[in-house]
């Protein structure tokens, strides 16, 4: 629109400039100046406007987690029951207690702790019915490799084969089809490689290393059979590049960059997806909630988390809304939950 205006202003100008006097380009000057001032009306007016716009996106605060308040926690999705735990406190303790949490009762409940070291900044998915969580700190910060299955039918843990890659701490993970997937991280060094997880053999498999540069502390989400990682730190700078894994050809395919005009950046962040969008909020960015389109390769601002600023939050999707639980800003931790709605209108005033 504004481009527009601007042609017809500068079209205006050169009529008066070379001194066209017909009446024909008279008529068009009076017609063109016109329809200028009409569509400036209209420009102006939406913008003034802005304020009054319905944002799509309300945050509704739910049930409070009931373990002690924490971050760096790791945890999946299994059916319409999310599964979080471990992490660290407001006194960098490290913890190993389990819970679940189901959506349409709006409760918590704990689970038998986690079989492994206590730790935090370890990573989760899940395939079929049972649950995985592996890697991470343990007390001394000592990084792991070691990888656990959960059984909710037994509440019980086994151990399963080790990580197939270094141990590591702040990964990346997701599931596809049959097999999970874990990469990226710090091993002593910024990492990219990633690595898939067959429950059928208890093996796993090195697949092709993320397409873009090593980082920590990126965020993932799956759609339509295709992972999407990006964001997190390498070497200090946050990332803002964006990638979707195809586990059939085991290929990286670089996507539209995660940014808006002032390249909004971040790492420790949450990713989550509803049907067939994805949605990044949090982190060490800021509170608005960014939208991506696979269909389009693009993204947008859908309002903001109504809930306080923090890194290292816990992010799920069930039944068609996003939670998001626990995480820390400063030595500060937290222990709310959120609910997100993405077809409901944002209304700050309610929480």
């Amino acid at each position: 629109m504004k481009r527009f205006v601007q042609r017809l202003l500068r079209y205006s100008s050169t009529l008066r400039i070379t001194g066209v006097k017909t009446r024909r380009s008279a008529v068009f000057s009076t017609l063109a100046y016109a329809l200028i001032w009409s569509l400036w009306g209209s420009v102006m007016v939406s913008c003034s406007n802005e304020e009054d716009v319905a944002v799509l996106g309300d945050w509704q605060r739910r049930s409070d987690f009931e373990g002690v308040a924490r971050n760096a926690t790791a945890g999946f999705v299994i059916g319409t029951i999310a599964y979080m735990g471990t992490g660290t406190n407001a006194d960098n303790d490290r913890l190993k207690d389990f819970w679940s949490y189901d959506p349409s009762r709006n409760t918590w409940t704990q689970l038998a702790d986690f079989a492994g070291e206590a730790r935090n900044t370890a990573v989760g998915f899940a395939v079929g019915a049972k649950g995985y969580l592996g890697t991470g700190l343990n007390a001394n910060s000592d990084r792991l490799k070691d990888f656990w299955e959960y059984n909710p039918a037994t509440n019980a843990w086994k151990r399963i084969a080790d990580f197939g890659g270094t141990a590591r701490r702040n990964a990346v993970a997701f599931a596809v089809g049959n097999k999970g997937y874990v990469g990226t991280g710090f091993d002593g060094n910024y990492l990219k490689d990633f690595w898939a997880y067959d429950p059928a053999t208890d093996a796993w498999t090195k697949t092709a290393s993320y397409g873009g540069a090593k980082r920590l502390g990126a965020v993932s989400f799956v759609i339509d059979g295709l992972a999407y990682v990006g964001t997190g730190n390498n070497n200090g700078s946050a990332e803002k590049d964006w990638w979707a894994y195809d586990a059939a050809q085991d290929t990286w395919i670089e996507k539209g960059d995660f940014e808006d005009d002032e390249l909004v950046q971040r790492s420790y962040g949450v990713g989550f997806a509803i049907g067939n969008r994805g949605y990044v909020t949090l982190g060490d960015g800021s509170t608005a909630v960014w939208v991506y389109d696979p269909t389009t390769d693009d993204w947008y601002e859908q309002g903001t988390f109504e809930g306080s600023a923090r890194q290292y939050a816990f992010g799920f999707a069930i039944s068609g809304k996003g939670y998001v639980t626990t995480g820390s800003s400063g030595s500060g931790r937290f222990d709310d939950l959120w609910e997100f709605d993405p077809n409901v209108t944002q209304d700050t005033d309610s929480n």
